[in-house]
């Protein structure tokens, strides 16, 4: 299996999923992207600070600075105008930004969002790959075995069956929800967990 283009130290912090040869696609035609992706994820942890901190999908610790390590990187959060042209009748095909972006690779990170945004995601990255804008799609979200660490900080209803996490999102997936565009996902496991404070 194609996961093993990925080095065995980044399996062992994550859960990691793929679909329709993500892992062969960016290793061999955007090497770069590839090797950005396996350099900003090696180097994450995730601090109980962040864990204890109120605040949504969008945590300074989590994917805030996911977000700044890809953007130094020149991956950027990039914006899509979709239009259909049928004779004089135009059409415009909604999407929604992609948090990382960069030579038609696409990274979303959904830390603790409402479970459609997965279906928003995956939505997107169909849209965008049926087009020829998007070759590869990535997800990065937390694995369901960090509910324990959360609950044990006092943090459980934050963190609830309703937000995004991977038994949310492999279901969507497995059902079609990216249609053919190949996905690579990672699960922050509590392997990444260390205490701060």
């Amino acid at each position: 299996m194609s996961q093993t283009l990925l080095p065995a130290s980044l399996r062992k912090l994550y859960e990691v999923h793929q679909w329709r040869h993500a892992c062969a696609i960016l290793k061999q035609d955007f090497p770069q992207e590839f090797d950005d992706i396996i350099d900003v994820l090696s180097r994450f942890r995730l601090p109980k600070s962040a864990l204890v901190k109120e605040g949504g999908n969008k945590n300074p610790a989590t994917s805030g600075w996911i977000d700044r390590e890809f953007y130094k990187k020149g991956w950027c959060e990039k914006e899509f105008d979709v239009r259909v042209r049928v004779d004089e009748a135009e059409k415009v095909s909604p999407t929604h930004g992609i948090d990382c972006y960069k030579n038609s690779v696409g990274l979303e990170i959904e830390w603790n969002n409402k479970d459609p945004f997965f279906d928003r995601d995956l939505n997107n990255f169909r849209l965008l790959h049926s087009i020829g804008v998007l070759s590869v799609g990535v997800i990065v979200t937390r694995c369901d075995e960090l509910q324990g660490i959360v609950k044990g900080l006092g943090r459980g209803k934050s963190f609830g069956q309703a937000t995004t996490h991977m038994s949310k999102l492999l279901p969507k997936i497995e059902g079609g929800g990216g249609g053919g565009c190949p996905l690579l996902v990672f699960g922050i496991s509590k392997a990444l967990y260390v205490e701060d404070r």
